[in-house]
């Protein structure tokens, strides 16, 4: 490589700050949203908070595209000049509790500048040169609570309610504090211990999202550590209730889920908030604890180096997935990681009324919305190379036949030049061909819970065959295939007509026009289930769903300003069913 001048290394030097001011711009963009996120809890101000939420997403692609505006307008940087700012910029960025975002901000202005060609570390950050993260109490402030203290544990949830202090009154903080030190002694399977060494510990940072404020930390006593999510909510009468404890890890995996919203919590150092998370969480993916607190691009950067790293060390080949092909997407995988990979397909068939930027607009979408627990989050990738002696050979035949505008092939590489990266999960119909009797009923049930909260979100799943939800590893069934979404608002829900004579009743075809918005739901059974003893128990689950009536009447409830109370944890766990039977005194 040719030795840089002393002006290249100056014009490097000046880009990269370039780069930087451009990070700090987004950062506080970022935290101040972040930090609104309290005040409109305490208001109960929903829609405001659905609309910040949306705001802290798009201020990424926005900061970006000024900085990259910015360049251009300058005249666009040659390679060596950009690989002279690459060599300053981690000096410009030491000290910095965000190093690892300001790194992939800077991937992000290379990869808008030349298209997300070449790929490698001369020209990024493909690996990180941050220094590993550790949670380091200096970085996470909490606030712990010794069961040695005066009044026991009630005395102890008594004043962790005093000290997380919000600007809206406890409806009945003396129960409240009953329930957590019940919740904490059914933690230790009875009687919670008060012995030197047993302590809660919860971080300072509260987690806000949706309708909830968590308190998140850990609970140790006994020789255990249980990791501890506290959910209070706001009643909407101007009054903050506990409404449960969780103590299980899988528990706190539901809340952390990749279905969800991100979570708005405010940190100068995302690094070591996420290294305390993972210590909560260890078969959390640390790509996933990022995208949860709402560092969505940088989650891809973590994704995208474990991918790297778990290639180098398998050797099994990326397949087809499992299941009925899409009309819309290609999806393949590779069988020792949990992710998939979906291509648009070149054409659809004519029962798709759709585009590829239409079905790309409808990824964003869910990008930007509440997912309420039921949608899959996803990564969008742009010229990805994957190893081309790694593809099974029935995939390759598959991909250049029906997606050969988004494949090229190479001597050693695969090009995938655009695709999405989703969780991956067993699709409903394979579920319930090989499910109990049991787990039938408690999925098909969640299959219409599913469709009922995208709707109340004001989500319509377009296609809800079977095949396009998924069961995850917590027995959840979420909504994946994206290409027919829409708000439910925009739907036009109908009654089939009655027939007026024999000849129309008899007919093939409807004698009734059909808009290009018109949902009938009465046609749902016939169309989502073939097997008549699955559509009977669905039936008898969720029967309302095959009547226009229902779906009228949400969308009345959404242009009221109705927003839905989802709780990212199953209904057992919430204290108003645990300890409905005592009263305050009792518990």
């Amino acid at each position: 490589m040719t030795a840089l001048t002393d002006d290249e290394r100056r014009r490097g030097v000046a880009i990269a700050e370039h780069v930087l001011q451009g990070f700090e711009a987004y950062r506080k963009r970022f935290r101040e949203i972040t930090r609104g996120a309290e005040a409109r809890f305490e208001a109960a101000a929903w829609a405001d908070g659905q609309a910040a939420s949306m705001a802290r997403i798009e201020s990424y692609a926005k900061a970006v595209g000024r900085v990259v505006s910015d360049l251009r307008l300058a005249g666009q940087p040659s390679l060596t000049l950009w690989r002279a700012a690459r060599d300053a910029y981690p000096a410009l960025c030491e000290g910095r509790g965000d190093r690892e975002l300001a790194e992939t901000f800077f991937n992000s202005i290379y990869c808008r500048l030349w298209d997300h060609e070449a790929v490698l570390d001369d020209n990024l950050f493909v690996h990180s040169v941050a220094p590993p993260a550790a949670a380091d109490p200096a970085d996470c402030p909490t606030r712990s609570y010794d069961a040695t203290g005066p009044g026991g544990w009630a005395a102890i949830c008594d004043q962790l309610l005093t000290d997380y202090a919000f600007a809206a009154p406890w409806e009945h903080r003396a129960r409240d504090a009953a329930y957590l030190a019940r919740a904490i002694d059914e933690a230790f399977g009875g009687k919670a211990p008060t012995a030197d060494g047993c302590r809660l510990t919860l971080l300072v940072p509260v987690f806000f999202r949706n309708k909830g404020a968590y308190l998140v930390g850990e609970l140790h006593g006994a020789g255990a550590k249980h990791p501890v999510a506290i959910a209070i909510m706001n009643n909407e009468a101007g009054a903050l209730v506990v409404d449960a404890m969780l103590t299980a890890e899988n528990d706190l995996s539901m809340v952390f889920s990749f279905t969800r919203s991100y979570f708005l919590v405010d940190t100068p150092n995302p690094a070591a908030l996420v290294a305390y998370l993972h210590t909560l969480l260890p078969g959390k993916p640390i790509h996933e604890l990022y995208t949860a607190i709402g560092f969505y691009r940088h989650g891809k950067t973590e994704f995208y180096r474990d991918f790297l790293d778990h290639l180098d060390q398998s050797d099994d080949p990326f397949i087809l997935a499992p299941g009925i092909k899409g009309m819309v997407m290609a999806v393949f995988m590779l069988p020792s990681y949990q992710t998939v990979f979906k291509i648009i397909k070149d054409r659809f068939p004519p029962q798709k009324h759709t585009s590829r930027s239409q079905v790309m607009a409808s990824y964003e979408l869910v990008k930007l919305h509440d997912r309420v627990g039921r949608m899959a989050d996803t990564q969008e990738f742009t010229n990805l190379r994957l190893p081309r002696d790694r593809f099974d050979p029935e995939l390759l035949e598959e991909l250049l036949a029906v997606a050969a505008e988004s494949v090229t092939l190479e001597d050693d590489a695969v090009v995938i030049h655009h695709c999405y990266t989703e969780r991956q999960m067993t699709p409903l119909n394979l579920y319930l061909e090989e499910a109990s009797d049991e787990d039938i009923k408690s999925a098909l049930d969640e299959y219409g819970n599913a469709i009922r909260q995208l709707a109340a979100a004001n989500i319509f799943p377009g296609d809800m065959l079977l095949k396009n939800f998924g069961v995850t590893r917590h027995g959840r069934v979420v909504f994946y295939d994206y290409d027919e979404i829409s708000y439910l608002t925009e739907v036009n829900f109908r009654e089939i007509p009655e027939p007026r004579t024999p000849e129309e009743e008899m007919a093939a075809e409807p004698w009734y026009s059909v808009g290009p918005l018109d949902v009938f739901p009465e046609e749902f059974p016939r169309f989502l289930f073939a097997n008549p003893r699955i559509k009977r128990l669905f039936t008898q689950l969720h029967g309302e769903i095959f009547d226009a009536a229902y779906w009228r009447g949400l969308q009345a409830s959404i242009q009221q300003g109705f927003v839905m109370d989802v709780y990212p944890y199953r209904r057992r766990h919430r204290f108003a069913e645990r300890f409905a039977a005592a009263t305050p005194e009792e518990a």
